[in-house]
């Protein structure tokens, strides 16, 4: 399928959804969001991919919301039919069953940090900066980033990042968790490919159950969250995919995953 705001690509077992609005600095406009739903979304009922990165390219992630289409944003009314179309699209990379990496070079802000912050991972190349600004434009963070990322560095780092409004540096990201790899400049996309090369032996159903127990088990008090997991872990003890993967480890060999 063909888009207009991003490019999409096969390699081996992963889906490539490349930002692709260059005269814009990769700004999300809300075709852009739709697009990236519609992308996802096939990948995800498609069986020969088992897991998707999200990129920017080279250069730069992504420069934000596009301000043109907040700009248009005056009324409660329109303002709450504008962020649900974001919640939408992140809680969409949340809720898909396969794995979803960022793979970030260059500059990565506001909208675009909190496009990253809804994947799974993010792997960020030497040269990455991550900045969310809506406190220097009178805004608050709208697309999760108040409520994602104190969940992924902590609730004091998170206010510093927000209340302050300037860009940290791969490196300080890497040191608060804000991503979970830092490579050389310009090989984020490779080093999410050499994961996905990974993910693509562990069994489907698992990876899938893994994120479902923890996105909702973390929204749970501990006892519900615990019976929430052992839910699912009986759920996935009655597939074949469990008895080939016990039968492979004990036979020493690898397994051959279905998906059932």
């Amino acid at each position: 399928m063909s888009y207009e705001t991003i490019v999409t690509a096969r390699d081996g077992a992963g889906l490539i959804v490349t930002l692709n609005r260059p005269r814009r600095r990769n700004a999300v406009s809300v075709q852009m969001m739709d697009e990236i739903m519609s992308a996802v979304r096939l990948a995800d009922s498609d069986s020969s991919v088992r897991a998707i990165i999200i990129t920017g390219g080279d250069e730069y992630f992504s420069a934000g919301a596009d301000l043109n289409d907040a700009i248009t944003v005056k009324s409660a009314a329109q303002g709450l039919e504008y962020f649900q179309r974001w919640h939408r699209m992140t809680t969409a990379l949340e809720a898909l069953s396969k794995p979803v990496i960022a793979a970030i070079e260059g500059f990565c802000v506001t909208g675009g940090c909190e496009l990253a912050l809804a994947c799974d991972i993010r792997v960020a190349g030497v040269g990455a900066s991550f900045v969310i600004t809506s406190s220097r434009i009178g805004t608050v963070a709208g697309a999760g980033g108040t409520q994602r990322l104190p969940r992924i560095v902590g609730i004091a780092k998170a206010l510093e990042m927000m209340f302050s409004a300037e860009p940290i540096n791969a490196a300080e990201a890497r040191r608060i968790g804000l991503i979970n790899r830092l490579v050389p400049a310009g090989k984020a996309l490779d080093e999410a490919k050499a994961m996905i090369a990974v993910y693509e032996k562990r069994g489907p159903l698992s990876l899938a159950f893994i994120k479902r127990a923890v996105y909702r088990g973390m929204q749970m008090d501990l006892a519900s969250a615990l019976d929430f997991e052992t839910l699912l872990v009986t759920t996935i003890y009655g597939t074949d995919d469990k008895q080939e993967g016990i039968s492979a480890f004990l036979q020493k060999r690898e397994p051959n995953f279905k998906g059932s």
